[in-house]
């Protein structure tokens, strides 16, 4: 049996494993699935996913209340450029990878909706900052459905989302992750002094659904994304290159807050920005866990902060991990630094 072969089998097993319970009709689209999987095991991409590429889907947030709000999701397959020629078709948040930022307030009451476009795999949403039980409010949606899903968050935190779904290495690695902001709700001892704010995460990427490189292998790709926190932001996917093409901007003297989040899976993060010191650091983003002239922020896979700190010339300002065998993988961002905040256009200095 081929690497291919067994990968395939794997998942269609989790199919029919975790959907056991859907009756006799679900049944009959699992064995349907089979079959198509194991007659496509001589091509490079899972069978039912093979001519898939839907377009990204918006994200839905909407405040109902003071203290709920409503968050819609979709499960869905869509082609991610990782380098130049390198197409990967993704199993994703709302077609991208990471997927989409979701920012809630400490105490919110999250009403939470993931319609599954996977045509073949079962999905789930499993958020960091939460408290829930995983067995009902983690539960699969299967293809064609949709999940709702009602917890509170109520510790303010830079945490991780995923997909739930076994084998979670797989779904994870194959970019169903992303960062879920829960703002505390007396806010950061020094909000008043940010001017510029922006997301980093740092994901891995290895051979197309391949759970034995997920599990053994080392990354082939450790890329960098943005994700908007407002309309107007930059919004990248984790792509090589992203953020060093088209760098993030700051003025002269800003100071700037960076949500920083690791998703893995497999590798840690030595976050680290070229030509400053980190004035303050909020290990997973708790305004409780402050800690001050930081040079490197240890991120294990799933971990967050907020980093803040000032720039005081012009220039580029590599962000890294400091783990520079990532770096050559694509691991690097860059912050542009003008007098203005504006990009000049002048050339950028990456690692």
């Amino acid at each position: 049996m081929s690497k291919f072969t067994r990968v395939a089998a794997m998942m269609v097993t989790s199919v029919l494993v975790l959907s056991a319970c859907g009756g006799k009709d679900n049944l009959v689209v699992e064995k349907k699935v089979e079959a198509e999987a194991n007659s496509n095991v001589t091509t490079q991409v899972f069978g039912p996913h093979e001519h898939v590429n839907q377009k990204p889907t918006p994200i839905k947030i909407n405040r109902i209340g003071e203290h709920e709000v409503n968050v819609e999701m979709t499960a869905q397959i869509t082609d991610i450029e990782i380098s130049k020629g390198d197409i990967y078709k993704a199993w994703t948040f709302n077609g991208e990878a990471p997927g989409p930022v979701v920012v809630v307030n400490e105490g919110d009451l999250i009403n939470f909706k993931l319609t599954n476009m996977d045509p073949a795999v079962p999905h789930s949403m499993d958020f960091h900052a939460v408290h829930a039980a995983p067995s009902v409010d983690f539960a699969n949606v299967m293809p064609d459905e949709t999940g709702s899903f009602t917890y509170p968050a109520n510790n303010p935190g830079v945490f991780m989302y995923h997909c739930g779904t076994k084998p979670v290495l797989s779904h994870i690695a194959n970019g169903m992750h992303g960062m879920i902001i829960v703002k505390p709700k007396d806010g950061y001892p020094t909000d008043k002094q940010i001017d510029r704010e922006y997301t980093i995460i740092q994901n891995e990427w290895y051979k197309y659904n391949d759970l034995e490189d997920f599990t053994n292998g080392v990354p082939k790709n450790v890329v960098f994304s943005t994700k908007a926190l407002k309309e107007g932001d930059p919004n990248t996917n984790g792509t090589v290159g992203a953020l060093v093409d088209h760098p993030l901007l700051a003025k002269v003297g800003d100071k700037v807050r960076l949500y920083v989040l690791n998703v893995g899976p497999n590798e840690v993060s030595s976050f680290h920005v070229v030509g400053t010191v980190m004035d303050d650091v909020y290990i997973d983003g708790n305004p409780y866990n402050q800690m001050k002239g930081m040079q490197t922020v240890m991120l294990p896979a799933s971990g967050g902060a907020v980093v803040e700190f000032t720039v005081t010339k012009e220039g580029s300002y590599p962000i890294v991990t400091h783990q520079f065998n990532h770096v050559t993988k694509g691991a690097v961002a860059v912050l542009k630094v003008t007098k203005d905040g504006l990009d000049d256009g002048s050339e950028t200095m990456s690692h």
